[in-house]
This record gives structure tokens, C-alpha cells and sequence, in this order.
């Protein structure tokens, strides 16, 4: 009996101390705690509270009877999603150019960090992350208008240089399978030269000595960049890998919308388009919210999945959980 009061007393005490300690070190990193509160009153206001709409995707809604008074249906608009010629249409579409802008756009920006942190020569760098940074800047209604200008098969740069050099006029945003290069590589035009400011803040966290050891070895430039640039920036490029799988099926809406039109439909529709014209043109506001379920789904399957992969190969050091 006297053991459980002494066994009791010290739980009191120590629950007592580590309650003084949690809120002595509150106390003095309250001013961070304050910086916290507003990124998580964002998060809670605009994500997590919004997610009770989720269930328009089980109801057939209606603006003027709302959400709540909106009759339940269950998987009914699942049912006709997965019955849908369109849906498959759009999810190949989707898959096909978010597969394209992974392979071809994600390794661009490592590139190109990888390659401006090799140059000396200070003035000339910083001219050149200035253009390469300016695109991001640029609206894509902007970006769309000069693209199909400079590609137009009549008063185009790129076709007057064809027919100079003796060839025939392509017309690229009408030809389906120009188009989807012409998506690819606008993307890396625009956000390849942004994202190279995440690599090269991690390259700069690189140890120096490293490639003072590689050069005293005979080690070349491009031995040094793979030997050590590469496996220092590894996490990082897991890291941003894991976070851009969870977007596999979220095609950039305003890239499509700005290069889109009629003769090229076939291969540009996508989920985010077909939202647009299903769920607010034609109101179909809870076969689009079922749209939308089952895209947030597939995003957390593979970033669990990417994650889990990623976490084997790396024994656990480059992985978000």
C-alpha cells in the first residue's frame, strides 16, 4: 500500500515538472507559436472545414434546397462516373501529359540548378536567373497568346525559319501530336527556372571540403556533380518527387485552357477541363465533386505509395513520413 502511495506521489511530481518545463518553453518560443497560428487557421478554414462538401458527392445537390437539404444517393454519381466514355477519355488524356511533364519537366529544374551552380563568373548567373525566373512571373493567358503567335503556321517565327530553310509550314497547335510537346515543353519553359531556387538553396548546404577532396583526387567537373552534387540534393529531390506524385491527376488548368481548342480536343481534355465545363458551365455540381473525390484519392495513393518506395531505398532518410 505504502509502495502504491510513494509509486503515485512520484507520478504527481514528475507529471508536475514536465508540465512547469512544456510550459516554460511555450512561454519563451511564444511568439513562434503566434506565427504558427496563422498558416493554421489557413489551413483549417480553406481545407479542412471546405472537406464537409465532400458530401455533395453523395447527395443530389441543389443550390436552392443546399447541401444539407440536398436528397442522399449514395454512389449514384459514382456509378455514372465510372460508366462514362468521357471519364476514360480525360483520365488517359490526364495520365499521358502529366506522365510527360514528370519525365520531361521534373529533372529540368535539377538540371539547371546543378549546371548554374558550376558557373563563376557572378554577374553572368545572376542575369541568368533573372530569365530564367521571369516566365514564372507571366500569366498563362499571356504565355498562351505568345506561344500560338510564335508557332502560328502563317506569321510564326518558327515556321517563317522553316520555309527560309526550304521546308512546309506545321501547324503546331493544330496538330495533335505537336500539341502535346508543345504542352511539355511550355511547362518547363515557364517553371523550370522557379524550381531551380529549391536545389540550389540545397546544393549551397553541401559541405565544400567535399569537392576540395575531389579536385585534390583529379575528380572532373562532371565526377564532382555526380559523385557529390547529386547524392547531397538526394532528399530534396525525393522529397519534391513524393509531393509532385500526389498531382498526377491535376493537370494545370489555366497551361490547358490557354493552349486549348477544338481540333486538338481529343488529346487535351482533361479532368480539370471537364470540371470546368461538367461541373460549372452545365452546374453539374455533384458528379464533378465525385470527380474530384476520386482524383484526391488516387493523388494519396500515390504519394503513399512514392513515399513507402522511397523510404526503402533510402533506408528511411529521404521520406515525408
Amino acid at each position: 500500500m505504502k509502495k502504491d502511495i510513494i509509486h503515485n506521489d512520484r507520478k504527481q511530481e514528475c507529471f508536475a515538472v514536465n508540465f512547469k518545463r512544456k510550459r516554460k518553453v511555450l512561454f519563451r518560443d511564444r511568439y513562434l507559436y503566434l506565427l504558427l497560428l496563422l498558416p493554421l487557421v489557413y489551413f483549417v478554414v480553406f481545407k479542412y472545414i471546405p472537406m464537409l462538401g465532400l458530401q455533395i458527392a453523395f447527395r443530389d445537390y441543389k443550390i436552392n434546397e443546399g447541401i444539407w437539404g440536398s436528397a442522399w444517393v449514395g454512389t449514384k454519381h459514382f456509378v455514372r462516373l465510372f460508366a462514362s466514355r468521357d471519364f476514360y477519355s480525360i483520365l488517359y488524356n490526364t495520365i499521358i501529359l502529366s506522365v510527360a511533364n514528370i519525365v520531361f519537366g521534373f529533372p529540368m529544374p535539377i538540371i539547371l540548378a546543378i549546371l548554374l551552380n558550376e558557373v563563376n563568373n557572378m554577374p553572368f548567373k545572376r542575369i541568368t536567373q533573372s530569365v530564367l525566373y521571369m516566365p514564372h512571373f507571366i500569366s498563362w493567358i499571356v504565355l498562351g497568346g505568345i506561344i500560338t503567335s510564335i508557332l502560328s503556321p502563317g506569321t510564326g517565327m518558327v515556321n517563317s525559319l522553316i520555309k527560309n530553310f526550304g521546308g512546309e509550314p506545321i501547324f503546331f497547335m493544330g496538330n495533335t501530336g505537336w500539341w502535346r510537346v508543345v504542352y511539355v515543353f511550355s511547362g518547363i519553359w515557364k517553371e523550370a527556372g522557379w524550381g531551380t531556387i529549391i536545389y540550389l538553396a540545397a546544393i549551397s548546404g553541401i559541405n565544400g571540403e567535399l569537392y576540395e577532396a575531389a579536385r585534390v583526387d583529379g575528380a572532373s567537373k562532371l565526377r564532382q556533380m555526380w559523385h557529390i552534387t547529386l547524392p547531397g540534393i538526394r532528399s530534396t529531390i525525393a522529397i519534391l518527387l513524393i509531393m509532385r506524385m500526389g498531382s498526377v491527376l491535376q493537370v494545370g488548368f489555366e497551361q490547358i485552357y490557354s493552349l486549348q481548342n477544338d481540333m486538338v480536343l481529343s488529346v487535351s481534355d482533361v479532368i480539370s477541363t471537364y470540371e470546368y465545363r461538367i461541373g460549372l458551365l452545365n452546374m453539374q455540381y455533384s458528379y464533378t465533386t465525385a470527380l474530384g473525390l476520386f482524383k484526391s484519392l488516387v493523388g494519396l495513393i500515390f504519394v503513399s505509395g512514392t513515399n513507402y518506395i522511397v523510404k526503402l531505398m533510402s533506408e528511411g532518410e529521404a521520406s515525408l513520413w
